[in-house]
């Protein structure tokens, strides 16, 4: 496997100018899923889209990064996710979910498109599922113990709707040796007191030997 040395990873401005780049670039991509999503063209113009495309997907050239490389545009654990399919300005996947802290624990806000969609107008529940697991597993960084998910207990109160902002919460409710205990929920942005999905989480702060096996390119 090819990794690269802490001397390669870029820093200061061009660690800014790479960042910037890969989020033009994946709001861009966010625009193309979303339109296409969406449209109504007729066959002919998907086609001459679809080519288009590719030829676009044939200039990113150069070396790719392999499975388990972490990019170098990253900081893990805990810091920058530039393609994470939750939290990441790179991926044409993700919302992007901003995150802050709060005194009581850690607040998400987002808003999901119709590329989310599960029922008509509103977010497919693994969508929720997703965002509610990112971010339990910040509040458990924030709370100084980085750990990975070991069950997810999700109760979908009222559908989330599409197309609307949302503030997703989450903080540490309790810990047993190694286990993190988590709560969740998501709300709208403009009523965040009624809980439209709620969940309880169990995750797992790894051994030092464990996480070197799991994670063995992280600095």
């Amino acid at each position: 496997m090819t990794t690269h040395t802490e001397a390669t990873r870029p820093r200061g401005e061009e660690l800014d100018h790479q960042r910037r780049a890969i989020t033009a670039l994946g709001h861009e991509m966010r625009a193309l899923v979303d339109a296409t999503v969406r449209t109504a063209a007729p066959a002919e113009v998907l086609h001459r889209v679809t080519d288009g495309v590719r030829r676009l997907t044939g200039q990113l050239t150069g070396r790719r990064r392999v499975r388990g490389e972490i990019p170098d545009v990253d900081e893990f654990p805990g810091g920058a996710r530039m393609y994470s399919p939750v939290t990441g300005p790179g991926s044409p996947l993700a919302p992007p979910m901003q995150v802050t802290p709060e005194d009581d624990g850690i607040v998400g806000r987002c808003t999901l498109g119709i590329a989310h969609e599960g029922p008509p107008g509103y977010v497919h529940g693994g969508m929720s599922a997703m965002l509610l697991d990112e971010l339990m597993g910040w509040a458990c960084y924030r709370a100084g113990t980085p750990a990975m998910t070991v069950s997810l207990q999700m109760r979908y109160h009222r559908p989330v709707p599409v197309e609307t902002p949302l503030r997703v919460f989450a903080h540490v409710t309790g810990t047993e040796d190694r286990k993190i205990f988590v709560a969740g929920s998501i709300g709208t942005d403009e009523d965040p007191s009624i809980a439209l999905v709620t969940a309880d989480g169990v995750f797992v702060s790894p051994d030092p030997a464990r996480t070197r096996t799991l994670f063995p390119n992280t600095p």
